[in-house]
């Protein structure tokens, strides 16, 4: 089932690159990623009502806050410099370029996580950077 949610992920994240561009067209990135932010809230919390996970808030770990947080600041940060990126330049050149995160993603599980790094994703991720470069340049 993961692997179903995570192709549906990939699917909308490309239909967000789409959608932003076009969107943010003649306005501001950052206001144009406040509004993009305000509707993932709405959707966000209206799927934990949905769910009836609302009461689980109260259970959360000093730990998760911190982290979960840090989390929110880091994806606040990503979605800043993404809405910028798209602004000021093409699609085909910036998806590729914030892609790499799946390989930076990989180095820092390896290094704060103690994730095994295997000769199949060491060679995942030299795909991934080498076909980054050949679709930026």
């Amino acid at each position: 089932m993961w692997f179903l949610f995570a192709l549906l992920s990939a699917v909308f994240a490309a239909l967000t690159s789409i959608f932003a561009k076009v969107g943010i067209n003649g306005i501001g990135s950052n206001l144009a990623t406040a509004i993009r932010t305000v509707v993932v809230v709405f959707l966000a919390w209206g799927m934990v009502f949905l769910t009836n996970q609302q009461a689980g808030i109260t259970e959360i770990s000093k730990k998760s806050w911190i982290f979960l947080i840090l989390s929110g600041l880091a994806t606040g940060a990503s979605w800043l410099c993404y809405y910028k990126a798209l602004q000021i330049g093409d699609v085909s050149k910036v998806v590729p370029i914030d892609k790499l995160s799946v390989v930076i993603t990989l180095v820092f599980a390896l290094v704060f996580l103690h994730e095994e790094l295997t000769v199949k994703s060491f060679v995942g991720c030299l795909l991934i950077t080498a076909g980054t470069v050949v679709m930026v340049l």
